[in-house]
């Protein structure tokens, strides 16, 4: 795991109500791990469920900061679990709905998350896991890695992820890989905006550390605000009505104590409440 002045020396795993994850809490830090190396960590029913579960506990936690998706093993995710293929494909419409409601309701947890994200990428990253890497806010792999929307290899779509790779790549590049399958490398996912940042694999631990140190700089609320502005602000003219919008909610956040700490405390050259 990263080090650095936030992260404790005694990781606590607090995994009992979890049978294919662990959750890693390093002081203001949490790690989901996927726990099932044997399997790439491949998607079943039940670690769909644990990931949701775990997404809701870690955003009500206010002792967390920041939260870091991996994956145990060699691979980030390998996508769905063969098994889980095999009984979706003797499934009515009426239960691949049910099934597909699931997995777009994981994702949508994921991505909604009132605190920072981020995706630790290692090896495969495929179909459902670009789908994870493209739900964090932010993602860094190594150099090893590689991601790919392969569905339509087996005559399916990635409808349910669609909403979050289109948001990191846009629709012209995903014109292509939805259609062609492709792996995509990691030095291609940085390109595309897939991920923002490749490091060679020995130093993915230090690189995500370096990111998490700066993240935790930042005021928690504060974050919050930011990625809610963004969700309101993304797309949307800029008219009377947008302007209106940003000028309430920065209104709205200097009128905070944490904005009003933070003010303080830069210029009177002392840390601000949430660093003391």
């Amino acid at each position: 795991m990263p080090g650095g002045p936030f992260f404790s020396t005694s990781p606590q795993l607090g995994s009992a109500m979890y049978e294919t994850l662990e959750i890693e809490r390093q002081g203001q830090v949490a790690t989901i791990w996927m726990n099932r190396p044997a399997v790439f960590n491949a998607f079943d029913e039940q670690l769909i469920a644990e990931l949701s579960a775990a997404c809701s506990e870690l955003d009500g936690d206010d002792g967390i900061r920041v939260v870091i998706l991996g994956g145990r093993g060699k691979h980030f995710s390998a996508g769905a679990d063969l098994n889980w293929m095999k009984r979706a494909a003797q499934y009515s419409e009426e239960q691949n709905l049910a099934d597909a409601r699931q997995f777009a309701g994981m994702l949508r947890a994921l991505a909604e998350m009132s605190k920072p994200t981020i995706a630790r990428i290692q090896g495969a990253a495929l179909g459902g896991g670009t789908g994870l890497t493209a739900a964090c806010d932010m993602a860094i792999a190594s150099d090893d890695a590689s991601f790919s929307t392969s569905e339509v290899k087996f005559g399916i779509i990635p409808s349910a992820i669609s909403p979050y790779v289109l948001r990191a790549i846009g629709p012209r590049h995903a014109l292509r890989y939805f259609q062609s399958a492709e792996r995509i490398s990691a030095e291609r996912a940085l390109a595309i905006g897939l991920v923002g940042e490749v490091v060679p694999r020995e130093e993915l631990d230090a690189g995500v550390g370096k990111l998490v140190d700066a993240l935790l700089q930042g005021g928690p609320q504060a974050q919050k605000a930011a990625k809610e502005l963004i969700a309101a602000v993304n797309g949307q003219k800029i008219d009377d009505s947008i302007s209106e919008e940003t000028a309430r909610r920065i209104a709205r956040q200097r009128a905070t104590d944490e904005a009003k700490d933070g003010i303080a405390a830069f210029l009177a050259k002392r840390p601000p409440a949430w660093l003391a």
